[in-house]
């Protein structure tokens, strides 16, 4: 499927500065889109956004050599910018099907997963707790001119209730279970995507509403940093 909603990263991100050189250059983009084919990403929309979105931006500028191997790095404050296939696939398996056009993202962090999932979705909610993260990626999501996202300093426990409810809630940090006024807050039909558990044994978990059931999906084994309570 085409991003039904927002403009395509390549046509919002040009000159030298976004497309990179070097280790952040087209060719190593396609080296990295090419081993997440290989690793079972197909949407190939999702795939242009993980080559056109330029990751190196989002992390910092000694990491930026590393911006485009298929790992999480460290971005400051104890958190981390996801892996790129963790961010496709997590983004894959929320729009698969019909794209969800309200959706909730708690863990803002430095807003790369964010800007991956901007263009599939008309409006997106981003709750971020930690607020000297949360102004870096209010930086980038200007810089990119992703008008259709929406940032919060908030608590993700929370979930943010006055937009609810959401076609698709995707969390980017781990809770040992996932807090149920998020399952309230997820809509008819919608779909919540979340790594579940403890460090080392977690779960990528799709929660599907139907009526007041909700049919859980194993995706896979990850690894996040896990979603606390409170403002940082």
């Amino acid at each position: 499927m085409k991003p039904p909603y927002g403009k395509p990263a390549s046509a919002l991100v040009p000159g030298a500065r976004h497309n990179g050189i070097g280790m952040t250059s087209a060719r190593t983009r396609e080296r990295l889109v090419q081993r997440l084919r290989d690793q079972g990403i197909v949407n190939p929309e999702v795939l242009e956004q993980i080559r056109n979105v330029p990751r190196h931006l989002f992390v910092d500028e000694a990491l930026a050599t590393r911006a485009y191997e298929d790992t999480a790095l460290p971005i400051g404050l104890g958190q981390t910018i996801s892996q790129p296939y963790v961010v496709a696939r997590m983004t894959e398996a929320l729009i698969e099907g019909t794209a969800p056009r309200k959706v909730l993202e708690i863990g803002t962090g430095c807003g790369y997963q964010t800007a991956v999932l901007s263009p599939f979705v008309k409006f997106l909610y981003s709750i971020e707790r930690i607020s000297a993260l949360l102004e870096r990626a209010r930086i980038r999501v200007k810089e990119l001119n992703l008008r259709n996202v929406h940032l919060r300093h908030g608590d993700g426990f929370q979930g943010w209730a006055a937009h609810a409810p959401y076609d698709g809630i995707l969390m980017a940090a781990a809770p040992l279970a996932i807090p149920e006024v998020l399952l309230t807050q997820l809509g008819p039909g919608g779909r919540l995507i979340a790594p579940v558990g403890p460090e080392g044994r977690q779960q990528l978990l799709r929660i599907t509403r139907r009526g007041d059931d909700f049919h859980k999906e194993t995706l896979g084994l990850v690894s996040f940093v896990p979603l606390l309570k409170g403002l940082g």
